[in-house]
């Protein structure tokens, strides 16, 4: 199976049931090396999906010291690409 890490809105309960179906199971995870930042999104789908404007995105940034939190999720093959439907552009 697939993995797939999440450290913004893909964890939320209401994103995963309408963009996969079903609740996701998952373990607690961290990137080192990578710095979290955000996004403004303006797609009404997302919006409306994670009720939020403002998303996570991620850099890396070569840092050791840096690190950004998350969940690893065990997906299926569908599944990643309705992962990357759901995100825009800016991932």
């Amino acid at each position: 199976m697939p993995l797939l890490f999440s450290y913004g809105t893909l964890q939320k309960e209401q994103v995963q049931l309408e963009t996969f179906g079903r609740l996701l199971q998952g373990e607690v995870d961290s990137l080192p090396a990578y710095k979290l930042d955000f996004v403004e999104i303006t797609d009404p789908d997302v919006l409306r999906k994670s009720g939020e404007r403002f998303h996570p995105i991620i850099s890396f940034s070569g840092n050791p010291d840096d690190k950004v939190e998350g969940v690893l999720f065990e997906v299926t093959d569908k599944e990643i690409l309705s992962a990357d439907e759901y995100e825009v552009d800016y991932y």
